[in-house]
């Protein structure tokens, strides 16, 4: 092994492993995996580290330090990620790096607006996850969603933005200013706030999916994921175009890849091009009117249970990878008595916020919300989070840069 790569000492079934292979990938670091379970020099390793104990992920850098067990936290400051803020104060806030939030500080910075993105992941959201996106306009041949969003993260940081690896927890107005706390305490100052969170992937309420989920079962996936699931059987439960992308981009690696799909067709939730591209992979079978109902095995995932809906037949088949793109579910439970939301939690703005003609319950000021503006005023929601929008990476772009203007 080269002696300028990092060396992450794990095993293919550790959900900490997966995690820190995850963060990697998403920020196209270049490290190398010794699976220790095949490998006695490598557990040899790994117990000298850790006084005799097998304890994983042991990651070692180039500088000769190492990592046991880090967090996501640890794993960027190690990397020299800007964790803390470089100022106390900004003129504009954006909690999300997904693709509206990468144009909203494109056009913010090129502005001259003093601005921070707040993003837990790596920047990208789950458009950055994408194998390709070839219905972006300008692009004929398409594009991945990692280069997208590395095009997208050099351009906002040559304007001069800031990108912070961190969390927001909460959200306050204090007389003028908008104060955005992170998980680590920090406080930001702004005049105005850009929620651009994007969504989640819906969980598996079945059983056994809880307890084997990174272990077998997995929300969303990335290049990474589909190089490592090579020769294997794998499947897929969506319908819509994240899953026929990820189909795509695993039946070049995997043995087959089968879609498990509730509707009795795709045209009603995924592009025809993607409809026509996974007809013509051979290594891709797709099963309609069908889902999983079960989960099983004890330290990682063995089989999977999955049920005809018209005959209510259940069959048990070998599984060792699933991976889940269903539904969508925007993570704003942290909001709540902050910003208005919909029955689902999806954020309210501009004329969704009125009720017969009234504008919100406490808005106090002489003009309406604008069109991307919540009812706390300067504070902005655009792309997947907000209430009524298309869920697509073109229209999150669009809004992140015409909510600019508003702000």
């Amino acid at each position: 092994m080269a002696d300028d790569v990092i060396r992450m000492y794990g095993a293919p079934w550790c959900t900490d492993c997966k995690r820190a292979k995850k963060f990697f990938g998403e920020h196209r670091v270049r490290y190398e995996f010794v699976d220790v379970d095949d490998d006695p020099v490598g557990l040899r390793i790994v117990e000298d580290a850790n006084q005799g104990k097998r304890i994983i992920p042991t990651i070692f850098f180039p500088d000769g330090s190492r990592l046991v067990e880090p967090t996501d936290a640890e794993l960027a400051t190690k990397l020299g990620l800007q964790t803390r803020p470089a100022c106390p104060y900004y003129d504009l806030v954006i909690l999300g790096g997904g693709p509206a939030g990468l144009a909203a500080a494109v056009y913010g910075a090129s502005e001259g607006l003093r601005t921070v993105i707040v993003e837990r992941d790596a920047p990208g959201g789950q458009a950055g996850l994408s194998s390709r996106i070839e219905n972006y306009l300008g692009f004929p041949s398409g594009l991945s969603g990692a280069d997208l969003t590395r095009r997208a993260v050099t351009q906002a940081k040559r304007f001069g933005a800031d990108i912070l690896s961190q969390q927001a927890v909460g959200l306050q107005a204090e007389g003028p200013y908008r104060i955005t706390t992170l998980q680590d305490g920090a406080r930001l100052s702004s005049h105005v706030v850009l929620i651009a969170t994007g969504v989640q992937w819906r969980k598996l309420n079945v059983p056994g999916a809880d307890r084997l989920t990174g272990a077998g079962i997995y929300y969303g996936a990335g290049a990474f994921e589909a190089a490592s699931c090579r020769d294997e059987d794998v499947y897929i439960i969506g319908g819509a175009n994240s899953a026929g992308q990820a189909a795509m981009n695993f039946a070049g690696h995997a043995r087959r890849v089968i879609m498990l799909v509730r509707g009795e067709s795709l045209s009603d939730s995924m592009s025809r091009y993607l409809i026509d591209e996974t007809a013509r992979m051979p290594n891709i079978e797709v099963q309609y009117g069908v889902q999983m109902v079960e989960a099983h095995g004890a330290d990682r995932l063995e089989a999977i249970s999955i049920r005809c809906d018209k005959t209510g037949v259940v069959d048990k088949i070998p599984a060792t990878s699933v991976f889940v793109f269903i539904g969508a579910q925007p993570g704003t439970d942290w909001l709540d008595g902050v910003v208005a939301r919909d029955a689902r939690g999806f954020i309210l703005t501009g004329p969704d916020l009125f009720v017969n003609g009234a504008r919100p319950k406490g808005w106090t000021l002489e003009r309406d919300p604008a069109l991307l503006e919540t009812n706390l005023p300067g504070v902005f929601a655009v792309g997947d989070v907000r209430h009524g929008s298309v869920k697509r990476v073109a229209s999150g772009v669009g809004e992140g840069s015409i909510a600019i203007q508003f702000v």
